[in-house]
Order: structure tokens, then sequence, then C-alpha cells
């Protein structure tokens, strides 16, 4: 009967405790108390490290230090110049590198297929090491990096977003409003031309609701090519469209041409064509 009491006076106090950080988390750092709310079937006890995680992570975000990787991995010396690992010995060299960053919670990714181990172990050993990061100790926190941020592979990255956010949100039913990397003014799709970004989700939600229903079959082999500030990647499809009960099978080109904005620093939309639609 103690220990029930025990255990009830320290959960109280902790939700008593909960309740004081979640003001002081108002008024120091301007949380809102919509943002404060936790699950009400959440213990008083985890509660109270969430809330003591914030604190200490917002404390040291305040403080705004900066440190070198390397010094942040306590300045190792056994990780050897790329040049001096062969090749039989890079994947395990990367992999044992990736694993002690890990450790110092620093996590490095890549989203292009194209990055080797070696120029990852290069790229971290010769470049990463000396970039500067928040100097931050808040347990269980990782810092992030990703490779493409810092090397873009713009091949991938367009060929990857045609297949994935253009051609394939074109060729499918279902209705949308907004399309990424969409140029704002004279676009063209198929003979349209120009066009505003408006006008060509227009024509395009138009084509999609003259059918019952469009099935992407296949996209195959996408192929990119870069000149300078355009790009242009082509493939073929295969779409079955269904309308009043019937279906109409459908294949032929499709190209997606994009210029790149200097001053934005990334590509947009310029050009879209589609072999055998009528937009």
């Amino acid at each position: 009967m103690n220990e029930n009491f025990e255990y009830s006076d320290e959960e109280e106090n902790l939700k008593n405790e909960n309740e004081f950080l979640k003001m002081k988390l108002m008024l120091e750092q301007g949380a809102q108390p919509g943002t404060m709310q936790t699950d009400p079937g959440l213990r008083a006890g985890m509660e109270n490290q969430f809330l003591n995680y914030i604190m200490e992570y917002e404390k040291q975000a305040a403080e705004k230090k900066m440190i070198k990787v390397f010094d942040k991995i306590e300045r190792p010396i056994h990780f050897k110049a790329v040049n001096e690992k062969p090749d039989e010995e890079i994947e395990n060299a990367w992999n044992d590198l990736d694993e002690y960053l890990q450790k110092y919670g620093i996590d490095l990714t890549v989203c292009s297929p194209n990055i080797s181990d070696r120029e990852l172990y290069r790229f971290t050993t010769e470049e990463l090491f000396d970039h500067e990061m928040n100097d931050m100790n808040v347990p269980g926190m990782m810092s992030c990096f990703t490779y493409d941020e810092f090397y873009p592979d713009h091949k991938y990255d367009n060929t990857r977003h045609a297949v994935e956010d253009c051609i394939g949100v074109i060729l499918k039913k279902n209705l949308f409003d907004w399309m990424p990397l969409l140029k704002k003014e004279n676009l063209r799709i198929n003979e349209h031309y120009p066009v505003s970004e408006k006008e060509y989700i227009h024509l395009i939600n138009r084509f999609k609701e003259a059918y019952e229903d469009i099935q992407l079959q296949e996209m195959n082999d996408p192929v990119c090519t870069i000149e300078g500030n355009n790009c242009c990647v082509k493939g073929n499809y295969n779409v079955n469209l269904t309308i009043s009960s019937e279906e109409i099978f459908i294949n032929g080109k499709w190209m997606v041409e994009y210029e790149f904005d200097e001053a934005l620093g990334f590509w947009e939309i310029a050009n879209v064509q589609l072999e055998g639609i009528n937009f």
C-alpha cells in the first residue's frame, strides 16, 4: 500500500513538473499551447523525458556553437587517404567510417544511386571533415548531411522527377492542383503554348476528367541529356484509358524539357510532350 502511495506521489510530482516545463517553453521559447499537447495515454515519466529533451535542444540551439566535423568526432587518425585504399577494401572502409560517424550522432546519406563507396569515403575524409556544424550534444539527436546537397546529380534528379512527379502524375486518374518545378509562365504542353502554371494544370485535369480510369502500364528506360542550362528527359509509355466502359490502349513517346534558373539555383519544367494524348 505504501509503495502505491509513493508511486502516486511521484507520478503527481512529474505531472506538476511537466506543466511547469510546458509553461517555461511557452514563455522562453514562444511555443504555442497547442504544440505542447501530448498523448493523454503517455506516462508522466515519458512525457517528462520528452519535455526535458526539447528544453535541452532549445538551450543548445540558442547558444549557436559551431564545430568542425573532424573535431566533433575527436580527430581520428586511423582513416587513411582514399588513394591509399585499394578497390577490394573500399566498401569495408566506407562502412567502418559510416559506423564511426554514427557513434557521434552524424549521418551522411545519398539519394543518387550513381555515387560509389569510394566517392563517399573521399568526400567524407577530404571535405565533410572540414565542414562546420552545430555543436549539439542532445542524447539521441542525429546531425544529418546529404551528399547530393553538395554535389547534385542533375541527371538522376531530373529523370526521377520527370518519371515520378511529371509524366507519372499526368498519366493517372487523380486530379491535382500543384506540380513541383513548374515554370510559372510560358509553359508548353503538346501544341499548347504559351500557357501559365494554372492553365497547364487545368489542361491536364480536363484530360483526366474525360476518362473513367487511367492506368499507366509502363515507362521504359528514360534517357536524360544536359547541355548547359537545358535538360531533356525522354522515354516511352504505355497507358490504358477507360471511357464508357471501353478500354483504349495508347503507347508513344514522352519528353520533359527543363530550364535551369541560375538565380534560384534549380531546374524548372518548360515543355512536356506526350505523343498520342489530346489535352
